[in-house]
């Protein structure tokens, strides 16, 4: 049992929630406040004349984490939802009938590695092994620890692979393989870091594990099936909730954090932890107890911001699997538009998602549930003109790519953008996945998960540690209640 009783949690997304649970768990009586009407942060659906869309995250990765989440508290996955592992977990379209499909298992992979490169089937075994050796290492390591000191990084296994810290991603994978795209593909999976493969350290590869050797995932009814198992958890602890509570001042009192308001009320709590945008929580402080000046934010490399469309098409869309990637277009150029010269990309990369291609309750019978995202800077400018370019560039590589009609097929559609990013989440630029996790953005390099100017008010989330991402934002939360309350 603790002095401290009362924990206000500020947001409702994955981190959130996993703290609220944790703290509940031991014995605090926590509310989380949320600005929209609905929980879960920018892991919302949309829904329209029987079409279903995760608005936010739509890759399930890493289910050990769910795993281990839900087994804290005596539960399991099963418990809340249905998984189903992906096959293929994804393919990649490099061209008009030039397909890459990614299986369900190392040895099918490395199979269609081999006929794609000489000699690099067994290549990508080893590149695993030692990827399955990194992930591990974090894992049990390094992910849950809390980034207050260097040291945190330093372990018998970190100290003899040096090395995977001080080169990165993009010189590993080209030293292995020569097939453009074999390396795309090994490349591909930092991005969910945030950051380009030459800006990410290497021992990130275990990335490549988590895609190659845990496979891809989808919980039956969309993303929003965890949300819906972490409330329903939160409130079997006690954890109470409150929607439509926009949060407009942290209040502090002889510096420390004593509540919060919304509108004209004020909610007193012991403790404040925030897992809304960590730049838009230092807001709701007076400027003298920030700890992150402007200039600090604007230095820092973002991860991308996303244009994204919903679209209810009105048959089934062949050549496509449940997510598609597609790589036609020379990635870095693309790269180069996001993190060198912010701007609208000449020629996007962009991703394809068709949840109803494995799952029937996202969308009417013959029908397909559609959403398309392109990577673009944070910060871009975002008009309707502009949205409708981009639209009309990927509906027609679509079409070419596939060799079939969408455009006329195409019922109804929705678009969000980084306009939308900030109004929607007070997301800083209208970034879509946090702070990218570069060497300098690392660990205890990333914004502190306690301040350092007010007592006991706390963050969570994708700005501070571990990082980007829906299995980062689940340990993220267990990190914060654990320093609130160590075991």
């Amino acid at each position: 049992m603790y002095d401290v009783k009362k924990v206000i949690i500020i947001g409702s997304g994955f981190s959130s929630l996993s703290a609220a649970c944790h703290l509940a768990k031991k014995g605090f009586e926590v509310e989380v406040f949320e600005k929209n009407s609905t929980l879960g942060g920018r892991a919302r659906q949309f829904k329209q004349d029987g079409f279903t869309f995760d608005m936010g995250p739509s890759w399930y990765w890493m289910p050990d984490v769910f795993d281990r989440f839900f087994a804290e508290f005596g539960k399991k996955v099963s418990d809340y939802y249905e998984l189903d592992r992906l096959d293929p977990g994804y393919q990649v379209v490099f061209g008009k009938d030039d397909v890459f499909q990614v299986h369900d298992s190392i040895e099918k992979i490395a199979d269609r590695f081999e006929k794609e490169e000489k000699g690099s089937g067994k290549k990508l075994i080893s590149f695993l092994k030692q990827a399955k050796r990194n992930y591990d290492v974090a894992i049990e390591d390094l992910v849950y620890k809390p980034g207050i000191s260097p040291l945190e990084l330093i372990t018998p296994v970190t100290v003899k692979n040096v090395g995977l810290f001080l080169t990165n991603i993009r010189k590993q994978v080209e030293r292995s393989f020569t097939s453009s795209k074999l390396r795309s593909l090994l490349q591909f999976p930092v991005l969910f870091l945030g950051a380009k493969p030459e800006q990410t350290p290497a021992f990130y590869n275990f990335m490549n594990y988590a895609d190659f050797g845990l496979g891809t995932w989808h919980p039956k009814g969309g993303m929003i099936q965890i949300v819906n198992a972490m409330v329903s958890l939160a409130k079997e602890l006690g954890v109470s909730f409150h929607t439509d509570h926009p949060v407009s001042e942290i209040i502090t009192k002889n510096k420390k954090a004593t509540g919060i308001r919304v509108g004209e009320t004020v909610f007193e709590a012991d403790i404040v932890v925030s897992g809304a945008d960590y730049h838009h929580t230092e807001s709701l402080l007076q400027a003298p107890l920030r700890v992150y000046s402007e200039s600090y934010w604007k230095k820092k490399v973002f991860a991308p911001s996303s244009l994204l469309f919903y679209m209810g098409i009105d048959k089934k869309l062949d050549k496509l699997a449940h997510h598609n990637l597609f790589f036609d277009v020379d990635f870095e150029k693309h790269a180069s538009s996001i993190y060198d010269t912010p701007e609208w990309p000449k020629e996007p990369l962009f991703y394809v998602n068709l949840p109803s291609s494995s799952d029937q309750s996202m969308a009417p019978k013959g029908k397909e549930a559609c959403f398309i995202l392109i990577p673009i800077a944070p910060d871009l400018e975002d008009t309707q003109a502009l949205r409708d370019k981009y639209y009309d560039i990927v509906l027609t590589r679509m079409e070419e790519l596939t060799g079939q009609k969408i455009k006329e097929h195409v019922m109804f559609k929705k678009s969000f953008c980084v306009l939308d990013f900030i109004q929607d989440y007070n997301s800083y630029k209208g970034n879509a996945y946090g702070m990218a996790n570069t060497l300098r953005q690392t660990a205890f390099l990333r914004p502190k998960l306690k301040s350092k100017k007010v007592e006991d008010l706390y963050f969570t989330g994708q700005l501070t540690v571990p990082g980007p991402g829906v299995p980062p934002a689940l340990i993220s939360g267990n990190i914060v209640a654990d320093m609130i309350a160590p075991l």
